[in-house]
């Protein structure tokens, strides 16, 4: 079976809206604030730009303190990961919105 984009999207939120520019806040499936992500669609003079906001948290306590020290020191960052879940239908509806709100900023900078 088809999934059809719904209105409004489950699981993306809109937070703002510029006329060049829209945000968006995803949230995760899984209902942990900590894995929600913001997405920005903005249109400058030469193009649009998608940009997708994270908080990433790292195990911290899983090794020492030298050992993020080192990695830190040797390689210049430490490494940490985030993860949003999206069930099927959000995923259509993410899809959607992100393509929609392209064209919508696309329009505006065209217009300007």
């Amino acid at each position: 079976m088809a999934l059809k984009p719904e209105k409004p999207a489950t699981g993306i939120l809109i937070k703002n809206t510029w006329g060049d520019a829209k945000r968006y806040q995803v949230v995760c499936d899984c209902g942990q604030g900590d894995h929600d992500h913001d997405v920005w669609v903005e249109a400058n003079e030469c193009d649009v730009g998608v940009e997708i906001y994270v908080t990433a948290k790292s195990n911290f306590w899983s090794r020492t303190r030298w050992h993020h020290v080192w990695q830190l020191l040797t390689q210049g960052y430490v490494r940490c990961e985030t993860v949003v879940s999206m069930n099927r239908q959000q995923a259509v509806n993410y899809a959607t919105i992100l393509k929609q709100a392209v064209e919508d900023v696309e329009k505006f900078r065209k217009a300007r």
